[in-house]
């Protein structure tokens, strides 16, 4: 049985331990309210992006474009994979990697080749570990996504599928639900899906309106996809960023509570060692004083 000082330093421990998850919930708190704010504010543009895409569509007739064209066969798709830089936060980055593997063992199974690109430097760490290079690495992006940084990745994927040297683009990241839950989701970027172009629904046939292009229909829809592409990769980006700090809240909090309650565990540990101990000395002190009193 561990002596009362072995059994205090595991409290003392224990109590640090939980000061530290405790900031860092704090800290997460009050990150995931910005985030929060910052995804619900990009998601009306990327409706909107759709919305607008469908309303060029009606009149462009049989609208053509390198990244609406779907490819005949594949042999070579680019998968972007979004973790976060830092760990604490649960299975957020375990659940992504997970499911990209699942895409490239499935795909490798086909015959065809997966090239990666990682966001977050525990995707970078973890598929090198596993004797897989990317062939591009972003890194302390994950917390503070930028369009910028969206822009630089689509347009990479972007100019290759042009030149036919992939068949398919894919992003997988964590959709943010709530604050308490995140999803895992793979959403294909490329090629562009023909139903994000196809004419409004006809519940709102009554409320089109009339567009002027210039130069044109066609060159306006041109300009618009590769744009729409970009949205999507923003969109994700600002996703993971919110469910990271969700996720690492909802991990910090259960650790917090974890440590309370061996904190409970252990002080009671410690008060039955030390009334075992004064039970003792006493009956040590009584012994002694009987002994005495025979002599």
């Amino acid at each position: 049985m561990p002596n009362l000082r072995d059994i205090k330093q595991r409290i003392v421990s224990v109590q640090s331990t939980r000061q530290i998850t405790r900031t860092m919930e704090m800290v997460a708190t009050a990150k995931i309210k910005r985030a929060q704010e910052k995804i619900e504010a990009a998601r009306p543009y990327a409706f909107a992006m759709m919305e607008v895409l469908s309303n060029v569509a009606r009149y462009v007739q049989n609208a053509t474009h390198p990244l609406l064209e779907e490819h005949a066969e594949r042999s070579r798709i680019v998968v972007v994979t979004i973790t976060s830089d830092r760990g604490m936060c649960g299975a957020f980055n375990s659940n992504i990697l997970r499911i990209t593997e699942d895409l490239m063992r499935g795909e490798a199974a086909a015959g065809v080749e997966a090239d990666l690109i990682a966001v977050g430097k525990k995707a970078i760490g973890y598929l090198r570990y596993r004797g897989i290079e990317p062939i591009a690495s972003y890194r302390d992006i994950s917390d503070k996504p930028t369009f910028a940084d969206a822009r630089a990745i689509a347009t990479s994927i972007i100019g290759r599928y042009s030149a036919g040297e992939i068949d398919a683009a894919y992003v997988i990241f964590n959709r943010f639900k709530n604050v308490a839950e995140q999803k895992a989701e793979t959403y294909q970027l490329l090629p562009i899906e023909h139903k994000v172009v196809e004419a409004d629904t006809e519940e709102a046939v009554g409320m089109r309106a009339e567009y002027l292009f210039e130069p044109s229909a066609a060159a306006v829809l041109e300009h618009l996809l590769p744009t729409y592409v970009e949205t999507l990769v923003y969109r994700a980006l600002m996703e993971s960023a919110a469910s990271e700090q969700g996720a690492r809240r909802t991990a910090m909090k259960s650790a917090t509570d974890n440590a309370s309650e061996m904190i409970t565990t252990l002080t009671r540990s410690y008060n039955r060692a030390r009334q075992a101990a004064i039970t003792t000395e006493i009956a040590e002190i009584v012994g002694g004083a009987a002994a005495l009193e025979e002599a």
